[in-house]
């Protein structure tokens, strides 16, 4: 399969360094504390934030810092094979100690000892890059719930086929079998807390495709803050009312 063109184009018309179209919504569960919904291309995740507040399970009460739990689970529509992963697989593990480890990384839990967070994250479309979409809608849920936190986390997935760097993998780029890079950054800090490969790739080409994964990122941050700040200045018209 061709996935770069003689033209510099990729499948779905993209260049290689060229985002999918990305949208996101806040505030779109009316019970939960913070939530978000996130789009990148193709692919769709909700999530929601509860907390801080009161530790369920005393045993794990955490004197100095917040507890922050988080569950992953992907909608049994979301991609095209329909199959049914039952709740708490290996997949899902992974996936949910991933986004909780990210969201610490920026959550301010030392201001919220003996209290807990919880971060529920649903994939509902599949198509190439859920993990960096589900860190995308956390940061904007935990945001959207007051959580106090060092900076926004955005991430962005880069790969690697046909010799070239290309950004934001769809499904069946990622299904390619090339190197697939998943980073998480911190925008402002412009710190990395997540970096994960499943392939190895030479060191001057690695280079290459983690820039471009970062650039990803700070789109991501600077797409964000639009949200968070066009949300802002619709609570203050609303309250002027």
């Amino acid at each position: 399969m061709e996935y770069v063109s003689p033209e510099g184009l990729r499948l779905d018309g993209r260049r290689p360094l060229e985002m999918r179209q990305i949208n996101a919504e806040i505030g779109v569960v009316v019970k939960a504390d913070g939530s978000a919904v996130f789009e990148m291309g193709n692919t769709k995740v909700i999530a929601a934030v509860y907390g801080p507040r009161e530790v369920q399970n005393r045993s794990q009460q955490l004197s100095d810092q917040a507890l922050v739990r988080c569950e992953y689970s992907m909608a049994n529509f979301s991609t095209g094979d329909r199959l049914r992963r039952p709740k708490g697989d290996r997949r899902s593990s992974e996936i949910s100690l991933v986004i909780r480890q990210t969201m610490e990384a920026c959550i301010l839990t030392h201001l919220m000892p003996r209290s807990q967070i919880d971060i529920y994250v649903q994939v509902l479309q599949a198509d190439g890059g859920t993990r960096s979409a589900c860190i995308n809608a956390a940061t904007l849920a935990l945001a959207d719930a007051g959580i106090p936190m060092r900076d926004l986390i955005t991430s962005c997935s880069a790969g690697y086929l046909v010799n070239t760097p290309l950004l934001d993998l769809n499904y069946v780029e990622d299904s390619a079998g090339g190197p697939d890079l998943t980073v998480g950054i911190l925008a402002k800090m412009d710190k990395v807390t997540l970096l994960q490969m499943d392939a190895k790739l030479p060191m001057h080409i690695f280079e290459k495709v983690m820039q471009v994964a970062m650039e990803g990122c700070r789109a991501v941050a600077q797409y964000i803050r639009e949200v968070l700040l066009e949300n802002t200045k619709e609570l203050e018209y609303r309250r002027g009312l």
